[in-house]
């Protein structure tokens, strides 16, 4: 990490901060009708975009 600029690392920690399941209670609220996240990422699947 010694490497990367301070502006990629912000990007790299605002996707991993974002990159959150679906709360509980919003699941409950919606009864089930909200379970899945769309922007969800998967870290060997899907790419960040970092620029």
């Amino acid at each position: 990490m010694s490497q990367k600029t301070k502006g990629k690392k912000k990007r790299l920690a605002k996707a991993h901060n974002q990159n959150h399941r679906v709360p509980s209670w919003a699941i409950i609220k919606t009864n089930r009708a909200v379970v899945t996240h769309p922007k969800r990422r998967h870290w060997r699947r899907n790419s960040i975009n970092t620029g």
